[in-house]
């Protein structure tokens, strides 16, 4: 069987000329806008605060662990289903470190903290033991080059 295609579509445009453009380094705004198609709103972005960045604003580094937290949990959540453990709540404290040299930047480990509670009749050994393949089965987390770890705590 072959597989199926799934295509994404998102518009970045830069906002953040103020008057001069890209003349040099300290004379623009790292400001854009994010259009993710068919969402209404746009996700307002820049650079971390490190490069120059609006702290208020989305970075890509952030982004990029906030779409391995969801991945992993919509991945955990389903085999959870499948396999009868009875998720009641889930929160992940996510954790991600990124080096920069002189040569640029990478991630070097991602960390997922997730909490999950589980109803009591639900088995505790089975919901600890289902990360390991919900983060095969996460989609980003096959598409990165850098370890991501899991310290899940099951309550019940």
């Amino acid at each position: 069987m072959a597989g199926k295609a799934h295509h994404y579509r998102v518009t970045t445009t830069w906002t953040g000329n103020t008057g001069t453009g890209t003349s040099s380094y300290r004379d623009y705004s790292r400001d854009h806008e994010v259009v993710i198609e068919p969402k209404p709103e746009p996700l307002l972005g820049s650079a971390d605060p490190t490069f120059r960045g609006d702290p208020l604003r989305y970075n890509p580094e952030e982004l990029l662990l906030t779409a391995l937290s969801q991945c992993h949990m919509l991945s955990y959540l389903h085999l959870c289903a499948v396999n009868k453990i009875i998720v009641t709540g889930y929160v992940d404290r996510a954790e991600g470190t990124m080096e920069t040299d002189q040569n640029g930047g990478h991630f070097t480990e991602a960390t997922l903290n997730p909490e999950i509670t589980i109803t009591p009749e639900s088995d505790a050994e089975l919901a600890a033991r289902l990360h390991e393949p919900a983060s095969a089965n996460c989609f980003i987390a096959a598409s990165v080059n850098f370890p991501v770890h899991h310290r899940p705590t099951i309550t019940s």
